[in-house]
């Protein structure tokens, strides 16, 4: 038999009490104890560890008593007060500093005489009769009249100023309806509930606006044209029919075009709307193509109409005329003396005078 390491057996002769335990006697023989973890210094122990460190094995447990800390006595807490809020000073506010308004200008008061319009001799050479019934004429001129102030509307918005409360009435050649178009035009217009009318005769070679309304003559635009110290609102006649105002051409003179190119007509025309936007001024200016004069009102006005006669005005008459009025932004035709109508309208008949 191989010898082998024997397990050495403890002395018999010991006494029982020397001997101890199994476990007591296997540890002290076989050195068990230097197997153990080394001790952790004591300063590095966290407390809370302290209480469960490893004990040897021939060491006796040691229990660390817990003293109980006490809770925290809470603060005693401070008797609520209410809070004192002091009342905010509001400064009284400065009165703002007064705005100067521009004053309104007002508008220009007419101080002229005032005549009587002959409604039989209005009536006999087949023009509007104010007051008078409603006739195919009358609403033939209303349709016109309505257009033009509306274009009138328009052209204010687009900020054309005193210029769009003129028009100015012409025709290629004379005899074609002109004046006639500008007397019913401003009978029409004086109608208007809200809006008064000024007709002005520019027909300074031959006027006929005032033979046509059997007015009385006197001053007018040519004199106030021609001498700074007259107030061409001093020249304008009234009329016993309201809303109508009448402004004579004035004394004849061979420098109508001179005057009318100067730098005052400009201020002579705006003087007969100022702080009136209400009123439209209507022009009777000579024939475009037997005049220079309607060819410079052109260029003061915000609208122009070309009465053309139906069965006179030729193609390249009309067509010359327009080419001189071109200082104007907006010309318009107006055909007179029509027998047919190719659409079959015929104003009036509702009312008892269509024929």
């Amino acid at each position: 038999m191989t010898e082998q390491t024997k397990i050495p057996v403890p002395p018999q002769d010991e006494p029982s009490s020397e001997q101890g335990s199994l476990i007591e006697r296997v540890v002290r023989n076989y050195d068990l104890v230097k197997l153990s973890p080394a001790p952790i210094p004591e300063e590095l122990i966290p407390p809370a560890a302290k209480r469960r460190r490893y004990r040897r094995a021939d060491e006796v447990a040691e229990v660390e008593e817990v003293v109980p800390v006490a809770a925290p006595t809470p603060a005693p807490m401070a008797e609520a007060r209410p809070e004192v809020v002091e009342a905010e000073v509001i400064a009284p506010a400065q009165k703002a500093p007064a705005v100067e308004l521009v004053p309104a200008v007002k508008p220009v008061q007419f101080k002229g005489p005032v005549s009587s319009v002959n409604r039989q001799h209005l009536r006999d050479q087949g023009l509007i009769v104010p007051e008078g019934s409603v006739t195919a004429l009358l609403e033939e001129f209303r349709i016109v009249k309505r257009q033009l102030l509306l274009n009138a509307g328009h052209l204010q918005q687009q900020g054309m100023g005193f210029a769009a409360q003129r028009v100015l009435i012409c025709s290629p050649h004379p005899g074609e309806g002109k004046t006639y178009t500008a007397v019913n035009l401003a009978l029409a217009i004086a109608a208007e509930k809200e809006t008064e009318v000024l007709l002005v005769d520019a027909d300074f070679a031959k006027p006929s606006v005032l033979s046509s309304l059997g007015l009385p003559g006197g001053k007018g635009l040519m004199d106030a044209l021609a001498d700074p110290s007259i107030d061409v609102a001093d020249c304008v006649q009234g009329t016993d029919i309201s809303g109508l105002w009448v402004l004579p051409a004035g004394n004849a003179t061979t420098s109508d075009t001179e005057y009318l190119s100067s730098s005052r007509t400009r201020q002579v025309l705006d003087r007969l709307v100022e702080g009136a936007p209400h009123r439209f001024v209507i022009f009777d200016s000579p024939p475009a193509l037997a005049a220079s004069p309607a060819a410079e009102l052109a260029k003061y006005v915000g609208q122009a109409v070309v009465v053309a006669r139906a069965d006179r005005t030729a193609q390249g008459s009309l067509e010359d005329a327009i080419r001189l009025l071109s200082g104007c932004p907006n010309i318009q035709l107006l055909l007179n003396a029509v027998h047919f109508s190719p659409s079959g309208r015929r104003f009036g008949s509702y009312y008892g005078y269509g024929g």
